[in-house]
């Protein structure tokens, strides 16, 4: 049983930082990945960012140079700082573990940027 815990998430002006959090628990391989993905009313949901438990990254453009993925491994957590917010970063984001087994999502926690 994987369970994926977040917060962090809340109302910020456009140009604010946000940090949200994201804490796995269970069945957890030390070999995985950890990523966070977003969806907004209307839309599919994407890939924001994500790192490897070696610490290798991957952004999506929209966020690059904005956004910082990290990781604690010995605390099966992962954070994503966002700077310098946008209101189209305004969505639902989820936490993502994939493991051998497959993949795990959070529960989402709701960004809102206001312009």
């Amino acid at each position: 049983q994987v369970q994926l815990v977040e917060s962090g998430g809340g109302l910020v002006q456009a140009g604010g930082s946000l940090r949200l959090s994201c804490a796995a628990s269970g069945s957890i391989f030390s070999i995985n990945v950890m990523g966070w993905y977003r969806q907004a009313p209307g839309k599919q949901r994407e890939l924001v960012a994500a790192i490897t438990s070696d610490g290798d990254t991957n952004y999506a453009d929209s966020v690059k140079g904005r956004f910082d993925i990290s990781r604690d491994n010995a605390k099966n957590t992962v954070y994503l700082q966002m700077n310098s917010l946008k209101p189209e970063d305004t969505a639902v984001y989820y936490c993502r573990l994939v493991i051998q087994l497959g993949g795990f999502w959070g529960q989402g926690t709701q960004v809102t940027v206001s312009s």
